[in-house]
């Protein structure tokens, strides 16, 4: 079991079973997932969804982590972030994020990518943690570039949608820019 990651605002933890229903309430609405090969989910898929995290939290080596996203004031479970290893070797890892739109354009996605960037350097000890989106996706694109993370490029046609190919932006950090870029102020624990 992880320690809960946390913020001034939000803590990151495991996801649990009965997340399912948290997961459900933004992973069914078109908005959410307009950029993703996936949904709007049915109930079964939302439970799918949750089962596949919990099977792939207990598998060794383990290399994704999922956690809930918890506002710290309410107790809401308001989305997902998740930490996934790409390349053991090479010390590479992926983030990703995603937040009900009724918490949209409160800083909160920017919380839960500073909170896994710094569980990815610190605890998995990750030399280079990268992150795409889609280019339509302007809010997604600005807390990549907040959190510190550099532009590297675009990738052609790399994710298929539901209305065909879809581009995605590549952005990245190193270890060594991490702590250049003051991102400390995050408990871990």
């Amino acid at each position: 079991m992880i320690n809960n990651l946390q913020s001034e605002r939000i803590t990151l933890r495991e996801m649990e079973e009965k997340d399912w229903i948290d997961v459900h309430k933004y992973a069914s609405q078109e908005k959410v997932c307009q950029y993703q090969p996936w949904g709007p989910n049915t109930e079964q898929q939302s439970k799918d969804f949750v089962k596949q995290v919990l099977i792939d939290a207990k598998k060794e080596p383990r290399s994704r982590f999922v956690f809930a996203i918890i506002v710290r004031e309410s107790g809401d479970m308001i989305g997902a972030g998740e930490i996934t290893i790409r390349d053991y070797s090479n010390k590479v890892g992926e983030i990703a994020y995603i937040v009900n739109p009724q918490y949209w354009g409160k800083g909160f996605a920017t919380e839960v990518a500073k909170l896994l960037i710094a569980y990815g350097f610190n605890d998995l000890r990750l030399h280079r943690i990268f992150a795409t989106c889609d280019p339509r996706n302007i809010g997604s694109s600005k807390v990549l570039e907040k959190v510190g993370m550099s532009k590297e490029g675009r990738i052609r046609e790399n994710l298929l949608l539901k209305d065909g190919w879809r581009d995605s932006l590549l952005y990245s950090i190193l270890e060594h820019e991490w702590g250049k870029t003051g991102q400390g102020g995050i408990e871990i624990g």
